[in-house]
């Protein structure tokens, strides 16, 4: 079909207002809006000001009302027990209903927070709309987070509640939660009043008297009593939750998210950018602790009237890198969202895609990527092995919802590998030197939004609206700037070359770490890798790059290298000074899959740098310092 992006995009543009107009009669309101957009509100404007509204009513109680009480809304997967959970949306609504009566007797009302940190357990999900439910705001904290990174989320949200479990499950390990917890309380300078305790049977855990309850006694105990909690209303500038940036030192930033926008914009995005209709089954891989985890793990779908599968497991090693296969088949999932990242994996473990056919994927329409940038190589094998459009995306924690996309609802456009497509109704993407004034086409800058953002976007940080300002909007002002550095081609098209801080600048050439990698990525060889710049006395920078090999590779690493570096030499040219590649076992990631390409680089260059609070396995950083010392490289 004939995409309808380009006439639905200049709808938005010549009148943004009647179109978010538009687009809020897809959401029940208590009261509708008296303003589509104050400029007034806020740091930057509010959208729906003067409307009421509840998250919860419009992903449950709707649906259980308008006749989907008996579809499945919640399918939760787990890789780690071998055991499947379902829940009808019927099914889902008492339990959510069960849990904020708990909640509202420990005294949880309008506005309070609530801290959740918890495993990928369906009561993850349940205890977010528990808390939108009641107008109470979450705070979901990655489960397994160490406790000081807790303790620092705990002082700057202020629960009156929290939410956790006994323990998280990864490959081979269980992880205690309730050590962390209870370390977490103790730093603090904020105690809550209550902590709510799920049991695990893989690992239970001590509760404190007086302080801690059990989820499952507490939730069964309302449910016998018939106990009912309404849906309280909210105005749709309202905060649903506080969701912490990944990585933060010192004072964490709290991303705000609104009632109102937010469910404007996901609702929105379900269908148009996604493709997907009421009743189909979505897949997020993700985790309920990042981002994509509210947005299209939790709400979107449900929001939508979808079937969401939540998976508790790996892309490899759970116990197969065949297990997304399986999770498909067994769901019937039309569309998986996944990060770049977990393909590489998959790729590196099973190059031919051996495991593919094994599986009925009839079913299965759409993959899309997003988190970080997927190399073209990842892109065509993942086209290759599935027989599907995959569609690379680009947002952000603060936007909530991609800014960039090929929207499959509106009709694919052409894919430009190595873009993550074309901006969304609601992004005016402009591309700015450092001086703040805009380039042309086809040249690196920096990637700015022009205010307004739109619906569903951070309207502001958690009780910091200065530094809002400061971290966002002071550097080039109109604009929002997303730290991102990327061109715009003459199509219109977006390419995100590396976050600003990751261009780096040999003997005065911008030159994009992320090129470079997309180079390193055709390697037939090459898994994964990554390129970071390094101190050179002569050149200011040069380029290092480190590469993981796919499983069997059995030649010489050396000759290898050789060749990934002539590679980038004959596409990127002698001005890269691109000489050094260097085999790794593995790349050190965040749990949400982002290289941890800053502190690379700091063990590279012999700087001070601390243990990131996000790192999937710190193991793996004491393996890079011992690469790197083998060739004399930051020892």
């Amino acid at each position: 079909m004939a995409s309808r992006y380009h006439e639905i995009y200049d709808g938005w543009k010549r009148d943004p207002e009647a179109f978010w107009a538009d687009a809020t009669q897809a959401i029940d309101w208590y009261r509708p809006a008296d303003t589509i957009f104050d400029p007034a509100g806020g740091v930057y404007g509010r959208w729906f000001t003067g409307a009421t509204c509840n998250t919860c009513f419009n992903a449950v109680d709707r649906h259980v009302d308008g006749g989907r009480a008996d579809q499945l809304a919640l399918i939760h997967d787990s890789a780690m027990t071998g055991k499947v959970q379902k829940f009808t949306f019927a099914e889902l609504k008492r339990e959510v209903v069960a849990l904020a009566s708990v909640l509202r007797n420990q005294g949880v009302q309008k506005g309070d927070r609530v801290i959740l940190y918890m495993p990928m357990v369906p009561e993850a999900a349940i205890a977010m709309l528990a808390c939108a439910r009641l107008g109470a705001v979450h705070s979901v904290v990655f489960g397994g987070f160490a406790a000081r990174e807790l303790a620092t989320r705990i002082d700057d949200a202020r629960p009156k509640v929290i939410v956790s479990a006994s323990c998280g499950l990864e490959p081979g390990r269980v992880v205690p939660y309730k050590p962390l917890l209870d370390g977490a309380i103790e730093l603090s300078r904020h105690k809550p009043d209550r902590c709510i305790i799920l049991q695990r049977d893989e690992l239970r855990c001590e509760l404190i008297d007086g302080r801690d309850l059990d989820y499952a006694d507490a939730v069964a105990r309302e449910r016998a009593a018939g106990a009912n909690v309404d849906c309280v209303p909210v105005a749709a500038t309202d905060p649903l939750y506080v969701l912490y940036t990944s990585g933060t030192t010192g004072q964490p930033k709290g991303v705000v998210r609104d009632n109102g926008g937010h469910m404007v914009m996901l609702k929105w995005s379900m269908e148009n950018e996604f493709g997907v209709k009421p009743g189909e089954v979505f897949w997020a891989a993700s985790d309920v602790g990042w981002v994509v985890g509210h947005s299209y793990i939790v709400y979107a779908p449900l929001l939508h009237g979808c079937t969401t599968v939540m998976f508790e497991g790996k892309p490899v090693g759970t116990p197969d890198a065949g297990t997304f296969w399986r999770v498909i088949a067994d769901h019937g999932v039309v569309a998986l969202f996944t990060a770049p990242t977990a393909f590489r994996a998959i790729k590196g473990q099973d190059p031919r895609g051996e495991f593919v056919p094994k599986y009925d994927l009839s079913k299965f329409r759409t993959l899309f990527l997003a988190g970080e940038r997927a190399d073209p190589e990842t892109v065509k094998w993942a086209e290759q092995k599935l027989g599907v459009p995959v569609i690379d995306h680009w947002w952000q924690t603060e936007t909530g919802a991609p800014i960039t996309q090929n929207p499959v609802g509106l009709g694919m456009l052409p894919v430009k590998y190595g873009s993550p497509g074309v901006p969304m109704p609601g992004y005016d993407i402009r591309v700015l030197d450092d001086a703040g004034h805009e380039v042309p086409r086809d040249t690196l800058g920096n990637v700015v939004l022009k205010l307004p953002l739109p619906p569903g976007c951070l309207p502001t940080l958690w009780n910091a609206d200065r530094r809002f300002r400061q971290a966002y909007l002071d550097e080039f002002p109109g604009y929002y700037k997303t730290a991102d550095a990327g061109i715009v081609d003459e199509d219109g098209y977006l390419f995100v070359m590396a976050r600003t801080d990751d261009i780096i600048n040999v003997a005065g050439h911008r030159l994009s770490t992320g090129a470079m990698e997309e180079v390193l990525a055709e390697h037939p060889d090459v898994a994964e890798c990554a390129v970071i710049g390094i101190a050179d006395a002569m050149k200011g920078q040069v380029p290092l790059g480190f590469v993981v090999l796919n499983a069997g590779v059995s030649r010489e690493h050396a000759e290898i290298e050789r060749e990934a570096v002539r590679l980038v030499r004959d596409r990127i040219g002698p001005v890269a000074a691109f000489k050094t590649v260097v085999t790794i076992k593995r790349l050190p990631k965040t749990r949400s899959g982002k290289i941890l390409r800053g502190t690379m680089q700091k063990i590279a260059d012999r700087e001070d740098w601390t243990m990131p609070a996000t790192i999937d396995d710190p193991a793996i950083l004491e393996e890079i310092a011992a690469a790197l010392g083998t060739r004399n490289i930051g020892s």
